[in-house]
């Protein structure tokens, strides 16, 4: 395999030309980070994207971050953090849970994936606060979308468009960020004992009350003992508050008082908070160093516990709920069940389930992405036709050659990040 590494925008053009001329696909990748999620790419040359990296503007008064895409996401963040600043979508860490280093993340990686974390739920995922993009097409052709201010936008939001389709429609060499600044305090509300059934209520009152929720999870039985040194006792239903101190200790106070017919509850400092939530992101229950799939789904969050109810009565798996029970980590013993478990979603009203980690084997046999309707895939099909007609960019990457499908391996309309 021919591995180019550019470090310019142009580098990037001169690579994807070459390849479009000689009919040469390319895997794309940055850190690799991510590179064990979906299929193995089919492609005889590699475009790494690590050596185009840094941050070319940074104007905190104006809330504005751009890089280049090989820029390590930890990077940012420490310089964020210097102004008292934050990517708002606080996106998720894969590296532990495939079984690599924390913080090999990239920028261009982060948008091309639409990472987010807890706060989603509040504040949406990358393709909600990305600006703009300078990136590469299949057809050989540089393009730029959007800009360095939030309504710079005519036309097709291709900024937005890209997110998500995990590199199979351009290549990202330029990326530009709104960033917010950081809350001044958190505090984390417990509630112990909940079954599913009812942490699902406990987190619903919550989320509509005027508590200003910005994290609620579910962690059952199976899995507590692994967050914070094990430090949590029980089943564990928590639920942040963020912002300023006094308004942080009224809000997390009217929380107590609203769910007290639930449960027991007591109250997580900022530091055991910030560590916990780190922990429900970076899916830590399930960062054991083995290969034992793991599937990442999201649905209705009324569902959540009714899906994993039904599945262990035909399967075994430990999960636990996120995004107010909207998004279920499950982690299985063996085999990724994927027929048992996409047949429920469909019963349950729908949603989509991603296998995020499993063995090289089950990754060529099973669907790692969620099936799409026939009118979807016709759609992503012209998408993929539009930006990339000779398939040269991570062919494979999203649809297995295996599964017999030629152009649909791309997808903007796929299942939230």
């Amino acid at each position: 395999m021919t591995r180019f590494t550019p470090t310019t925008a142009d580098d990037v053009l001169s690579t994807v030309q070459w390849a479009l001329a000689e009919e040469a696909r390319l895997e794309v990748v940055g850190h690799g980070s991510k590179r064990a999620i979906g299929h193995a790419v089919d492609a005889a040359h590699q475009l790494d994207l690590s050596s185009l990296a840094g941050v070319a503007l940074y104007e905190p008064e104006e809330l504005v971050l751009s890089a280049r895409a090989g820029t390590p996401v930890a990077e940012i963040e420490a310089l964020l953090a210097e102004h008292n600043q934050r990517l708002d979508f606080e996106p998720m860490d894969y590296g532990p849970l495939l079984g690599g280093e924390a913080g090999s993340g990239t920028i261009g990686g982060l948008l091309a994936t639409n990472l987010a974390g807890p706060r989603r739920l509040k504040a949406g995922a990358a393709r909600d606060h990305v600006l703009g993009i300078h990136a590469v097409s299949g057809r050989g052709e540089a393009f730029k979308s959007g800009g360095r201010v939030v309504k710079n936008v005519t036309g097709y939001d291709l900024s937005k468009g890209l997110a998500g389709s995990w590199g199979t429609l351009a290549v990202v060499t330029d990326v530009t960020f709104k960033v917010l600044p950081a809350t001044e305090t958190e505090k984390t509300l417990l509630l112990t004992g909940l079954d599913d059934a009812a942490a699902t209520t406990a987190m619903a009152e919550a989320m509509g009350s005027s508590g200003e929720v910005s994290g609620a999870a579910h962690l059952p039985e199976g899995v507590k003992g692994s967050f914070i040194g094990g430090a949590l006792s029980g089943a564990a239903t928590v639920l942040r508050v963020e912002g300023f101190g006094p308004s942080v200790d009224y809000r997390i106070d009217l929380l107590a008082r609203l769910l007290k017919p639930l449960g027991a509850a007591e109250v997580l400092d900022a530091e055991q908070s910030r560590t916990l939530w780190r922990e429900i992101r970076d899916v830590k229950p399930f960062c054991d160093g083995s290969e034992a799939p793991v599937w990442r789904v999201s649905v209705a969050p009324t569902i959540g516990h009714q899906l994993v109810d039904a599945f262990r009565r035909a399967a075994g798996a430990n999960a636990y709920y996120d995004w107010q029970g909207g998004l279920v980590w499950m982690r299985m013993e063996a085999d990724p069940e994927e027929e048992i478990l996409r047949k429920l979603i469909d019963h349950l009203g729908g949603g989509h389930a991603t296998l995020i980690r499993a063995s090289e084997r089950l990754r060529t046999t099973t669907p790692v992405f969620h099936p799409q309707s026939p009118a979807l895939a016709a759609l992503s099909a012209r998408l993929k036709e539009q930006f990339d007609p000779k398939n040269i960019l991570n062919f494979g990457r999203m649809v297995s050659t295996a599964e017999g499908v030629k152009v649909a391996d791309a997808s903007l309309t796929g299942g939230p990040s």
